[in-house]
């Protein structure tokens, strides 16, 4: 066994990521504060080749050394737009027709495991603060919430981590659904 060169890979360049098609999925950063873990989420969303990201209230915009040094160029292919209420993006996105899923525990959340994707559908997904989650004026709003099990002493992941666990679920279903 050996680790595949760059070149085997066989990745797109930034034009090329640009013109491909598009998972039918938009995140919504809701007052995210860490800039690392917006970076993050915009190489993970490079990864399942996401939209667009909304980054909304007090998330950081690039260009920003933090977010560059986790986004690895991911700002560069990634679509992004900045809007200074979660709630404006998350009307704009209903407007347009996607279903609103929060990442977040609620009295109606439905686990990760049981959610269900259809292919024919958009699909945003909010993700919020890493203290206060998705603010409550967005959960009002939302379609679905979904809530990753977990069985630990910790009531959550880290939002880049949620945003990593739920993007390969939600795109593993979402082919799936391509298939048949």
């Amino acid at each position: 066994m050996r680790k595949l060169t760059t070149e085997e890979l066989n990745r797109i360049n930034i034009e090329q990521f640009k013109e491909a098609h598009k998972t039918p999925f938009v995140l919504v950063l809701d007052n995210v504060r860490s800039l690392n873990n917006i970076g993050s989420v915009f190489r993970t969303a490079d990864a399942f080749r996401v939209e667009k990201i909304y980054l909304c209230g007090i998330t950081g915009t690039p260009p920003q050394r933090e977010i560059n040094r986790t986004a690895l160029g991911a700002t560069e292919s990634v679509e992004w737009e900045y809007v200074t209420h979660t709630i404006k993006a998350i009307e704009k996105l209903k407007e347009a027709g996607y279903i609103l899923v929060a990442l977040e525990q609620t009295d109606e959340s439905i686990l990760l495991q049981n959610f269900k994707i259809e292919a024919t559908q958009k699909y945003a997904f909010i993700f919020g603060n890493e203290i206060f989650g998705v603010e409550d004026e967005v959960i009002k709003q939302v379609d679905f919430s979904v809530e990753i099990p977990q069985f630990g002493t910790k009531h959550s992941f880290n939002v880049a981590v949620s945003a990593g666990i739920l993007l390969w679920d939600c795109w593993v279903k979402y082919n799936q659904q391509l298939k048949s």
